[in-house]
């Protein structure tokens, strides 16, 4: 597995760079448009075309990414931060490993009483989620991650909250409602099926394409952070949660989390499906205007490839 084409470039190593893009790149001349953005980004004069040139100012260490990350952010990159987070907090807050981890218990409160039953269900509830994360690896790149993503969590809400009023049914009941019972089951199937469409996969594709290389290390770990110190809070607290204010309680505070998440993805997350590491840095800083710049940027990035033909 080679070097990344921007890594190489970065160290001046511009022919292995070359190299890369001409095997990724679907014809020379993209190749070109492609060396030369990430030329410019590295501070490297177009008309350089040497193997391998003195870069001023390399390094591999990592050194001022904290400054520029933390205390002197851009607003590009204070928004990929932002984004990274958030996109990484709402995943597990909405309380997936919950679902996950103690869904024997969950199936139990729905009115499963055997263990074969709840065995079974919890297998289903495992089969669902591999078959969905397959489904997204056909639909991301030909359907994009913000509407995919959009989609996922708008289905996660409508079955959190629609799992969370058949589990207060049936908590209320004292009579067996085979119907709530069925109900809850099926919300649980969708709402790890709609998680694993979007929201499972894509938390992790967009936030390693979104920082610069320079901040992509410490910004893409931050993230990893997050999601395992969110994860854990959710694991560690859901059956206390669920004593205190009911198993259907929770499932609406998840639901209600995931709706914040919904509106947080649709104000804060521009596409990046088919940009460069250049370009998708320059969809973010904006925030309410990115989307109506988006459209422009796709067409001159498409003129440019159509004149370089």
């Amino acid at each position: 597995m080679p070097e990344s084409p921007r890594w190489l470039v970065m160290r001046g190593r511009l022919g292995e760079a070359m190299k890369v893009l001409n095997k990724i790149s679907d014809s020379p001349q993209e190749a070109q448009l492609r060396l030369a953005d990430i030329k410019a980004a590295a501070g490297i004069p177009e008309n350089c075309n040497d193997d391998v040139v003195q870069v001023a100012n390399q390094s591999s260490g990592g050194e001022g990414v904290w400054k520029e990350l933390l205390i002197y952010p851009t607003p590009a990159v204070r928004h990929i931060l932002i984004a990274a987070l958030g996109l990484h907090f709402f995943q597990q807050a909405s309380g997936i490993d919950a679902v996950v981890l103690y869904s024997p218990e969950i199936f139990k409160k729905a009115g499963l009483e055997s263990d074969a039953e709840q065995l079974l269900a919890t297998v289903a509830v495992g089969f669902a989620k591999t078959v969905f994360i397959l489904v997204a690896t056909f639909l991301l790149d030909r359907v994009g991650r913000r509407p995919l993503l959009l989609t996922s969590v708008g289905g996660m809400v409508f079955s959190l909250l629609t799992l969370g009023v058949s589990l207060t049914i049936i908590d209320r009941s004292r009579a067996v409602l085979k119907w709530a019972i069925g109900l809850s089951i099926a919300m649980v199937l969708s709402y790890v099926s709609t998680f694993s469409v979007g929201a499972g996969p894509i938390t992790w594709v967009y936030s390693s394409e979104i920082f610069p290389l320079r901040l992509r290390a410490q910004g893409a770990a931050m993230g990893v952070v997050v999601n395992r110190v969110t994860s854990g809070v959710i694991s560690m607290t859901f059956l206390s949660l669920s004593n205190k204010i009911t198993i259907g309680g929770a499932f609406f505070i998840f639901g209600g989390i995931a709706m914040c998440g919904w509106i947080f993805f649709f104000s804060m997350l521009p596409e990046t499906q088919g940009k460069t590491l250049e370009q998708t840095e320059e969809s973010f800083g904006k925030f309410a205007s990115w989307s109506h710049s988006k459209g422009n940027k796709d067409r001159d990035h498409n003129a440019e490839i159509e004149l370089a033909n």
